[in-house]
């Protein structure tokens, strides 16, 4: 049996609302998790997961779209907590998510503060510190674009840059499914650029949309915006 299964992690930053959806995908062989929230966020995925009648114990990778906090925040605890868990990413992302090259978007918040009042620079100043806390974690499977991974009966790694230069989303061919990440969010049932004001580069971040397009894709899900039909 192959399955996607979309997790709702809802929670709350001060009195904003919000959820994202990482992926789980499952077959006889594999049980992958698709990027894994923010730091703290393993016991909100544990007990989605569980929700799902599924057992965390059987996760064997865990898949990283790109570096960003809010994607790879947890995925220290996860691999503390569960150590057989093979960690997967791009080529271009792998020294970020392990620590061996500093995080861009540090980099980018940290020169933004150069821009800001003095008000806005304490948002700024907690914002790189939540940042400086993700801690890395050691990427055991490097996955290129165009490969064709046997999780689910045949999964695609696409490269999709420009939210990072590393991004990758994940097209499941037989379950006519694209995994987007922060390649594109879900806005009003459109696909469309993920924080454009974080995008790295927004060239590539268009042409990566279009890209996605280009697959014949009944479902698509986004890590922000969660699931739609485009049947």
């Amino acid at each position: 049996m192959n399955d996607i299964i979309v997790l709702n992690i809802k929670f709350k930053f001060g009195h904003i609302e919000d959820v994202i959806h990482p992926v789980i995908l499952k077959d006889e062989d594999e049980m992958i998790l698709i990027d894994c929230g923010y730091i703290g966020f393993m016991p909100l995925i544990e007990d989605a997961i569980k929700s799902e009648g599924l057992d965390c114990n059987l996760l064997t990778k865990i898949l990283i779209t790109h570096h960003d906090h809010d994607h790879m925040g947890a995925l220290d605890d996860f691999k503390l907590k569960y150590p057989n868990i093979k960690v997967v990413a791009s080529e271009l992302e792998a020294p970020f998510i392990s620590g061996e090259k500093k995080s861009l978007r540090l980099e980018q918040a940290e020169a933004l503060q150069n821009t800001l009042n003095e008000e806005q620079k304490q948002f700024g100043e907690a914002f790189c510190e939540i940042l400086r806390k993700v801690k890395p974690a050691k990427v055991d499977m490097i996955v290129h674009d165009g490969e064709i991974l046997n999780w689910c009966g045949g999964c695609e790694v696409i490269y999709t840059p420009g939210h990072t230069p590393g991004h990758i989303s994940l097209y499941l061919k037989n379950k006519k499914t694209m995994i987007t990440g922060d390649a594109a969010a879900l806005e009003n049932n459109q696909l469309v650029i993920a924080n454009p004001q974080f995008t790295l580069d927004i060239d590539s971040a268009n042409k990566s949309i279009l890209k996605l397009l280009s697959y014949d894709a009944d479902t698509v899900i986004c890590y922000h915006g969660g699931m739609s039909s485009r049947q």
